[in-house]
């Protein structure tokens, strides 16, 4: 893993969850995706990266959504 792997925290029987992994396959980045509860996970949240709100798109320190994942937004930030 490096920092600049897009990481997905999800969790399990989460809708918004299930919106996000629409949003990121339709935009097409490739992305890694971890439960809240694994050991990647609780890596970022010792390095201070927020996951109090499900899901979590990150790539390195840097939050790029979370919760309701809007994919025009999300395009524009990557400069898609």
């Amino acid at each position: 893993m490096t920092d600049t792997d897009y990481l997905l925290i999800t969790t399990h029987d989460c809708h918004l969850c299930d919106y996000a992994r629409t949003v990121v396959a339709s935009i097409a980045i490739p992305i890694r995706e971890y439960d809240v509860t694994s050991d990647v996970a609780q890596a970022l949240a010792t390095r201070g990266v927020p996951l109090a709100m499900l899901p979590v798109l990150v790539q390195g320190d840097r939050v790029l959504a979370y919760g309701r994942f809007s994919e025009r937004r999300l395009r524009q930030d990557l400069g898609l």
